[in-house]
């Protein structure tokens, strides 16, 4: 199929050897012509691991993960968000909104008929994935968050999200194997920052990235924010085991974890920790993260 005229396709050589990343391609249609593609690892009918990356990374960033939810007999799957890693790209940045982001993400769970979900997310995956799991309750049993939150609009969201926002804005160039290695504490080889600006061959593919930081609802105003609100309070309701891990050295939402504890009440009592790594936990600590989240779940079935 033949993406619409304003929409990028990243051409399949771009994620050829790409290191640690020997995932099969899986791709699902969405309205509209967009081709939304995710890695689905393990075994097919076993419950589902869903883990949602954030900006500007992509699947490649659950490289770790994947293989060790799959080896404990999990489904592991892990989408690209569109505007994302081999998802389609979407040129126009009026394409994109928090809303369309969240209903983009919903088709493509809904058309898979994901059940009994081990929902993982960081970043802007936990500002869709909470959002997906406060709507889409019967279709999750549990929640991990790393480095992540639901942004209602009465919170400062700090100065280094405000410093990250304007660069994004204004840079003339957007380095994203870069940008991912300054959050992380290891360092990242030059083949696994180049695996980052894989799915962007130029500038008009990376529209997706440049408008996420400015869809981050920051004042009461926003038009996110009723629905969040909403999302929030079914949050404060939530009974369902509740799990966080963040990086202790996240200057952006290391210390978001704490308002998640107190607020919902499937977080009371669960084994909470914040790990050796940076924003991009998932590259100082992805193992440690998926190994806990595994062990966490099978004390809770005892």
């Amino acid at each position: 199929m033949t993406p619409p005229p304003d929409v990028r396709r990243t051409p399949d050589a771009r994620f050829a050897h790409l290191p640690d990343y020997p995932f099969a391609p899986h791709y699902t249609e969405l309205a509209g012509g967009l081709r939304m593609h995710h890695l689905d690892e393990g075994p097919p009918n076993a419950d589902p691991v869903l883990m949602l990356h954030g900006e500007p990374s992509w699947s490649y960033l659950y490289r770790r993960m994947v293989p060790v939810f799959a080896a404990a007999g999990r489904r592991a799957i892990a989408p690209d968000l569109v505007g994302f890693g081999r998802s389609d790209k979407p040129t126009r940045p009026e394409a994109y909104s928090y809303q369309q982001h969240v209903d983009w993400l919903t088709e493509w769970i809904e058309a898979l008929d994901l059940r009994r979900v081990t929902l993982v997310c960081q970043d802007w995956g936990s500002l869709l994935g909470l959002r997906l799991a406060a709507e889409n309750p019967g279709r999750f049993d549990a929640v991990v968050v790393a480095n992540g939150f639901l942004p209602t609009g009465d919170r400062d969201p700090g100065p280094a999200f405000k410093i990250w926002r304007s660069f994004v804005r204004w840079s003339p160039v957007l380095p994203v194997g870069r940008i991912v290695a300054t959050g992380t504490r290891r360092k990242l080889s030059r083949a696994e920052r180049a695996a980052y600006d894989a799915p962007f061959p130029d500038a008009s593919y990376k529209v997706g990235a440049r408008v996420f930081p400015t869809l981050v609802p920051t004042s009461p105003d926003d038009p996110a924010v009723p629905t969040n609100v909403r999302a929030w309070e079914a949050l404060g309701a939530w009974e369902k085991p509740f799990l966080t891990l963040f990086g202790q050295h996240d200057p952006i939402l290391g210390r978001a974890d704490k308002p998640l504890q107190q607020h919902v009440p499937g977080a009371q009592g669960q084994p909470h920790a914040r790990v050796a790594g940076g924003h991009f936990v998932q590259e100082d600590a992805g193992e440690e993260i998926a190994r806990r989240t595994l062990e966490w779940q099978a004390g809770l079935s005892r």
